[in-house]
């Protein structure tokens, strides 16, 4: 069986000191085949252009608003948001202690629905 080269822990301290990667908003953690795991802790303000991959955002710490399309729902630590690829997306009215993983996934252009 092969040795697993992602690591098996990322703590949440480590996740927030991790670097910005150059010309991004946040930091990567870790790739696996088609998974890249990232680390999102905007400022203010969320920039963020729709992805050419499916995205699950896991909320880290904070609460604000989480828009999607014409969607706009509560969001709080723990809590899971999807967002199909090319679908425009963002966070609103954020706390200054937002923070959230990031799981991109999957094709570009996004997965197919599988109807569950």
């Amino acid at each position: 069986m092969p040795t697993p080269t992602a690591p098996a822990r990322i703590a949440l301290d480590a996740a927030r000191a991790a670097p910005l990667e150059p010309g991004r908003a946040s930091s990567r953690l870790l790739t696996h085949g088609s998974l890249e795991l990232r680390f999102y802790a905007p400022k203010g303000r969320d920039d963020q252009t729709p992805h050419s991959r499916d995205e699950v955002y896991v909320v880290a710490s904070g609460r604000g608003w989480f828009r999607r399309g014409e969607e706009r729902v509560p969001f709080g630590p723990g809590d899971a948001l999807f967002v199909a690829a090319g679908v425009v997306h963002r966070f609103e009215d954020f706390s200054d202690d937002f923070a959230t993983w990031v799981m991109f996934y999957g094709p570009h252009g996004g997965e197919k629905e599988s109807g569950a």
